[in-house]
């Protein structure tokens, strides 16, 4: 049993904000109430079983979820493996997470899916995978969509490929309706890209670049939104980042299209100007853009147009992002900065309150892929980050094997203290993950 004291509880869920105390037992919450150590039933309970931890000053809140992971694995664990990648998401605070389906081989069959899921389950979180929408993530043949819902897939991507036939998106669209899981998209049309990872405007031309349109973004939401109304699918727009992307969403919420949007912490933070000052750090797909557009995207999480902050966690080695800025791959890290960045950048410039930030990256994605998490509740799973909001970090150290991330050096708000998943500690903020299973 963990006895959590004294800590601010917030739950995105039921609005509930106050000073309490939280009982674990096994793998789900048995008691939230007021100085529960003063109660009888607290009293009868062998005290040799009970951690306690004094979060007095903390926050504590549901255990963050992110729905768009790359963990590399298999196929790519030079980069980063589920191991290591579980790790660096418990040190960020989050105990779940849903791993993308381009690795090698790709998850368009329920072996691989398994494969993924049983080495999830060897560590400290909750870990779930999305399948392939196509074979080989080649956009021509779908995938199996039945057999990997049974093996356990909880929605399906191509992510890192945009899917380009149009008859063949409708039918994934109506299968995953069907299914009763979300579709989730990158919205990249290669037709308006030159060179990827880098706006097309003027901080591609002083790097003697074209970049990528906005339009590339644009074109396949406007696609998407339309076939989403038709089809009745439940459809994610992932890491989006254009103005343009923003309203089309907002437009089509308002005509009661089942859509949901995700917003990248490096999409609300920077701008195309960082490609200047980070290099190949600061590349990534769909590209960092104008202020204009991040802007859109602040307002488009104040008003909810946008549900959701996922990280698109994307380790690289250090030699692949040395490599000259047309050659090296696209992506960053994020799962450990997530927090702090929304903290920093969202709740502390007050574009969003505590409860809000915490309910798009707890409560809002575990609802949109039908994960039990993201809530504060008697009964309810035992999974919490417990984190200081005020003081300062700099990130320096990560338990990924990436460090391929502009926000290395940066000074954010907040650091977290403990994370819990299934009532076990699964990180505590200056221990090894060694010394955790000793």
């Amino acid at each position: 049993m963990l006895y959590i004291k004294n800590g601010l509880c917030i739950d995105p869920k039921t609005g509930m904000k106050k000073i309490c105390d939280i009982l674990t037992e096994g793998e789900r919450i048995r008691k939230i109430g007021e100085k529960l150590e003063e109660t009888e039933e607290f009293r009868r309970l062998p005290r040799h079983e009970i951690q306690t931890i004094d979060a007095e000053g903390y926050i504590v809140a549901p255990g963050l979820v992110d729905v768009h992971v790359h963990f590399r694995d298999p196929g790519f664990t030079k980069k980063e493996d589920i191991l290591t990648g579980a790790a660096a998401a418990a040190a960020g605070g989050f105990t779940s997470v849903v791993m993308m389906a381009n690795t090698k081989p790709v998850p368009d069959h329920a072996d691989t899916l398994r494969y993924m899921l049983e080495k999830g389950k060897d560590t400290r979180i909750h870990v779930y995978a999305c399948g392939a929408v196509t074979e080989n993530l080649e956009g021509l043949t779908l995938a199996d969509l039945a057999e990997l819902k049974a093996a356990g897939a909880v929605g399906f991507t191509d992510d890192g490929k945009p899917l380009m036939d149009e008859e063949l998106v409708r039918e994934a669209m109506k299968r995953c309706r069907e299914l009763g899981v979300p579709i989730s998209f990158h919205e990249e049309d290669p037709a308006y890209i030159e060179e990827s990872g880098v706006n097309a405007g003027k901080i591609a031309e002083e790097m003697g670049l074209t970049g990528a349109d906005r339009r590339a973004e644009i074109s396949l939401i406007e696609r998407d939104i339309r076939q989403a109304k038709e089809t009745g699918a439940c459809v994610n727009i992932q890491h989006i980042s254009t103005k343009e992307g923003v309203e089309l969403v907002r437009k089509a919420k308002a005509d009661g299209v089942d859509i949901h949007a995700e917003a990248t912490p490096h999409h609300f933070t920077l701008t195309e100007s960082a490609v200047l000052q980070y290099g190949t750090l600061a590349k990534m797909n769909p590209p960092l853009r104008t202020e204009e557009d991040r802007e859109a995207i602040l307002e488009g999480l104040r008003d909810g147009t946008i549900d959701l902050i996922a990280t698109d966690h994307a380790p690289h080695t250090k030699e692949e992002k040395e490599k000259p800025f047309a050659e090296a791959p696209s992506g960053i890290i994020g799962l450990e900065t997530a927090l702090a960045l929304g903290i920093t950048e969202l709740v502390k410039k007050e574009k969003l309150s505590m409860e809000e930030l915490l309910a798009k990256m707890s409560l809002n994605p575990a609802k949109l892929y039908g994960i039990d998490a993201g809530y504060l509740a008697e009964g309810g799973p035992a999974d919490m980050v417990i984190f200081d909001a005020d003081c300062s970090q700099t990130f320096w150290h990560f338990y990924s094997k990436a460090s391929n991330t502009p926000f290395a050096g940066k000074t954010c708000k907040s650091e977290i203290e403990y994370t819990i998943c299934a009532g076990k500690i699964a990180y505590i903020k200056n221990m090894s993950i060694s010394a955790l299973e000793d």
